[in-house]
Order: C-alpha cells, then structure tokens, then sequence
C-alpha cells in the first residue's frame, strides 16, 4: 500500500486540527458556562473540539486508505480573490451596508471558483444577498441596514 497518496487527507486533516484547536484555544478565554447556560466560549469551544475530532477522523481515513492523487499546484487566484472579499466586507459593511457589502463580497468569491462566469456570478450574488437579507433583516429581525450612511 502506498501512503503517498495519503498526503492530501493528512494535509487537510491537520488543517482541521489547526483551525479547531485555535478556535478551541480561543474559545476557553471567554466564559464557557453549561450546556443549559451557555457563555460566550461554548458554540467556539464545542464548534474547535468538533473540527478537531472531524481532522483526526479525515487524517487517519486517508492514512489507512491509502488512497490519492497528487496535491497539485496552489490556486493562488482564488485563495487571494477569498480574502479580499472577507477584508472587503470587514471593512465595508457598516459604511456601505448590507446589500452592497454582501453583493459584492459574494461575486469576488464566486469568482474564485475555476471556471466562473460573470453571470452565474452576479446572479447567486443577487440571489444570495436577497436571501441574507429575507433571513436575517425579515425574518430574525436583526437590525442591519440594507445601505449605510456611505450613501448619504
């Protein structure tokens, strides 16, 4: 059996452990509290701990079976076009609101994918954004404003 191939799912597996055991690290400086009285670190600390045990199980299945192609070159396009849309929206989202951020912040990442197209792009941007704000404006009635004060 060759372990080679194995390399993929221990490379992701391990990047699962990273982000979980960060988030669980994080996580236990806040107030953790019970399963019935949750604190602010409990949905990180369970949500690392689940990461975590999710990495473990992908690494040892790519490990007992074996299996795998080459991990291949590094798209560096899109990981960029990811980050810029999250910095994107970081920044802009109390200015400008959140129909625009988020129109925006979505088409940069469905960009990002292999074979995009504008169109597809700009139509699950749209569809997206109006189901962001049906869910989280209509429905939960937060109070995010669909423009911000950038607009006048």
């Amino acid at each position: 059996m060759d372990r080679r191939g194995a390399r993929k799912d221990l490379l992701a597996g391990a990047t699962f452990v990273a982000f979980g055991l960060a988030f669980a690290i994080t996580a236990s400086t806040y107030e953790v509290g019970s399963a019935l009285r949750m604190g602010p670190g409990y949905f990180p600390l369970v949500l690392g701990a689940l990461l975590v045990l999710l990495g473990i199980l992908i690494a040892v299945t790519g490990f007992v079976a074996g299996e795998g192609g080459e991990i291949g070159p590094v798209p560096w396009q899109a990981a960029g076009l990811l980050v810029v849309a999250l910095i994107f929206f970081g920044f802009t989202v109390r200015g400008l609101g959140l129909v625009p951020s988020l129109l925006v912040t979505v088409f940069l990442s469905a960009m990002a994918g292999r074979h995009a197209r504008v169109v597809p792009a700009v139509v699950t941007s749209a569809a997206l954004t109006a189901l962001s704000v049906l869910i989280f404006v209509i429905a939960l009635q937060l109070r995010l404003p669909y423009f911000g004060p950038w607009f006048g």
